[in-house]
């Protein structure tokens, strides 16, 4: 299995342009969301409310444990991410049909648009999903660590994607380089 570096230096290489990184703090989101809202139907009581379990219960466990053994503290992070997700999408299910539907179908589709532009218009290079399918769960964890490296956290691994990759160029350096 591939490391937290490997993974991120992986996703990264296919997000080099700072404007289809931006699009990915909208769209994945967006992504993500719309599976929690789709998939908390059916759903069934074990208990008492609030404890449901539903597809997204699944879908969401798999992936937070997978975060988890790839680094405990972004998992735990995406853990509570996950448990916002979950709560929402139960809180959409809980509406008429029509309501739970048009808010996961619009979720999805604006936020595969939003990806789309990005690769299309900004990175011109197909999504790192293509060429493995993982990166489809490594995504929210790209956009997760992003923020995070932002506000400093964990600059070592932030050094080691870039010395593989070099920095991400801003709009006027790329512009720059194609002068």
């Amino acid at each position: 299995m591939r490391t937290l570096r490997q993974q991120l230096t992986q996703y990264a290489a296919y997000h080099r342009d700072r404007r289809n990184i931006a699009t990915h703090f909208i769209g994945i989101p967006m992504i993500v969301l719309a599976l929690a809202v789709l998939l908390s139907r059916p759903a069934f009581a074990l208990a008492a409310p609030p404890l449901i379990l539903s597809p997204t219960w699944l879908l969401f466990s798999a992936a937070t444990l997978y975060y988890l053994v790839l680094d405990v503290s972004l998992g735990l992070l995406m853990t509570a991410v996950s448990a916002l997700c979950i709560a929402f999408g139960q809180w959409i299910a809980a509406q008429s049909t029509s309501i739970w539907l048009a808010t996961g179908v619009g979720l999805f589709a604006i936020g595969w648009v939003f990806q789309f532009i990005g690769h299309i218009a900004y990175e011109h290079r197909k999504p790192a999903f293509v060429d493995d399918v993982i990166g489809l769960l490594i995504g929210p964890l790209f956009v997760l660590a992003e923020a995070l490296f932002y506000i400093g956290w964990r600059p070592a691994l932030r050094e080691a994607i870039e010395s593989e990759l070099g920095p991400t160029p801003t709009n006027e350096q790329r512009a720059a380089a194609h002068e």
